[in-house]
């Protein structure tokens, strides 16, 4: 899938599990209960041990179907570039690394660096970025979307952190093209209620869609 495409189906979906886990098995499991409860766009964070081994099973498992495979808490170029070989189609950081940004556009993969001020977009939309992920999310707050959008509308946002059932409306309403969610969608993987999981990715893509059709 190119680039341009995996942007425009992001900003379609504008919904992405943030993925995590205490090994590959859970991380595994739990982005196979995202997917069953509809879940297209998957963040596979380098916080899980093996993250490559497991990004490269799942690209080649998902290949050809509407399912997107991407890499999070990415911290530099040469991690990018393990992320980009593993089959990642979009690159997402916590916070802005120029040299990230300039290789993820040399092979034309999205990349969605993470800020927190004025200046720190600015400096990501000029080194390429395409989605700016405002983060920490529960910190920044829709208020901050709406600021950012007065000097910068085209700027393209997705916040992570926070995100929850009861703001979800509030992160789409402000302006924000996606959001990304953790925890608060994965939380019964920890006691093994991978149901559970599945069950807030459907309630999650539900509020998404009436949020985009209440605007």
């Amino acid at each position: 899938m190119d680039k341009e495409t995996v942007i425009q189906q992001l900003c379609e979906e504008s919904l992405v599990a943030v993925i995590r886990g205490a090994n590959r098995d859970e991380a595994g499991r739990t982005i196979e209960a995202c997917i069953k409860g509809g879940i297209k766009f998957i963040e596979v964070t380098f916080t899980i041990p093996g993250a490559p081994v497991l990004m490269t099973a799942l690209t080649e498992k998902y290949a050809g179907s509407d399912v997107v495979i991407g890499a999070g808490t990415v911290l530099d170029a040469a991690t990018a570039r393990i992320a980009i070989l593993s089959g990642a189609q979009f690159i997402v950081s916590p916070c802005l690394d120029v040299e990230t940004v300039k290789l993820c556009n040399r092979y034309r993969i999205a990349a969605m660096p993470g800020i927190m001020t004025v200046r720190e977009a600015v400096m990501a939309m000029q080194a390429g970025a395409d989605i700016l992920k405002v983060f920490p999310g529960e910190i920044m707050g829709p208020k901050f979307v709406k600021a950012l959008q007065g000097p910068l509308p085209q700027a393209r946002l997705m916040p992570t952190g926070g995100v929850d059932l009861n703001n979800v409306g509030d992160w789409i309403g402000a302006g924000c093209v996606a959001v990304g969610v953790g925890g608060n969608l994965t939380r019964g993987a920890a006691k093994g209620d991978y149901e559970q999981v599945a069950a807030a990715a459907r309630q999650f893509g539900e509020a998404v869609r009436n949020a985009k059709n209440s605007k």
